[in-house]
């Protein structure tokens, strides 16, 4: 794959990074693209997540941690300037093979270092069984996008305090805390953090493309829609009924609705769940204006598979999760 390199090396905002993945796919060719980041200090949530119950916003404030959400799905993440970030973007539609080619090629790279690397079914990377990368991926037109961490030596007190996951999520993983199942590269290699970067390059890429400045611009311009209060903050309608559950192999779910003389209506799903179609078209418009009873959410699903909607989740579990 060819590494994608930009024209100065300055930093930048965390949502530049997100952008540059969207127009990479404009320029890439037949060559999988490849690039890392680095940003200050920032807590980065998924695209189905509502921000209250994610992030401690009172403490990122007062530390000035910056928080935004991704296009993506899966769970939230805490970055910084020790923490470096790998984006991959690949001409594919498909999820299976996307993410085991590049976790595949993560893992073999660590295993290079003589660390005992491995991935997960939830699409973790770990190291002697604990977490030192976590992935989420979107899909635009014809490509698929795979980002993630990788935690070289971040601050685990902002990491602890600035993330709020759920009782139920860290019960569901046997920990007790976000900062007890993570480990760090810094405990296990010898090489500063440059140097780590040279040899993930040296071992994952064949070459590189460098962006213009006209891309730059073109990437602000992107950049500009993961800014706005209606991207960041999210959709939270107003509803009187709540159903929460994780369910194993999929990540937690929970399905907030207004119940008006037993009609379902104003529905938003939200979870750290791994997102591969349009949930709003294929799922909450189907079901809003639909009778709330066990029969008309059947029927109002039947003709949709939800596993190609939300990774591994069956029909039966969502309806069970909905009307149990």
């Amino acid at each position: 794959m060819k590494y994608l390199r930009l024209p100065d090396n300055q930093s930048h905002i965390l949502p530049f990074y997100l952008a540059m993945e969207e127009y990479a796919t404009c320029i890439i060719g037949e060559d999988d693209l490849f690039f890392m980041w680095q940003v200050n200090p920032t807590v980065i949530f998924g695209r189905n997540q509502v921000i209250q119950n994610e992030v401690n916003l009172d403490y990122c404030d007062a530390n000035g941690i910056e928080y935004y959400r991704r296009k993506s799905g899966g769970g939230c993440v805490f970055a910084d300037m020790n923490n470096i970030m790998f984006s991959y973007i690949t001409r594919s539609d498909n999820v299976t093979l996307t993410f085991s080619r590049y976790t595949t090629a993560v893992v073999e790279m660590l295993k290079l270092l003589g660390l005992n690397a491995s991935d997960n079914s939830r699409n973790d990377i770990m190291i002697d069984g604990c977490k030192v990368s976590g992935n989420a991926f979107y899909h635009m037109p014809g490509f698929s996008i795979v980002h993630g961490t990788m935690l070289y030596d971040t601050d685990r007190q902002h990491m602890a305090n600035a993330i709020t996951p759920s009782k139920q999520k860290l019960e569901s993983k046997g920990v007790k805390s976000v900062e007890s199942r993570i480990t760090t590269l810094s405990q296990h290699i010898g090489l500063n953090i440059e140097d780590f970067k040279k040899h993930v390059r040296s071992t994952m890429c064949d070459g590189e493309i460098e962006i213009s400045d006209n891309d730059v611009q073109q990437i602000d311009n992107i950049m500009q829609g993961y800014l706005t209060p209606e991207f960041i903050l999210g959709n939270n309608p107003r509803c009187n009924t709540t159903r929460k559950q994780h369910i194993g192999g999929v990540g937690e779910i929970e399905v907030r609705f207004q119940l008006v003389h037993n009609i379902i209506n104003n529905m938003n799903i939200t979870g750290d769940f791994f997102l591969l179609g349009d949930i709003d078209h294929l799922v909450v418009d189907r079901l809003n204006g639909t009778p709330y009873t066990r029969q008309a959410i059947e029927n109002a699903i039947k003709h949709i598979d939800m596993s190609q909607i939300i990774m591994n989740l069956t029909n039966k579990q969502f309806i069970n999760l909905l009307y149990n």
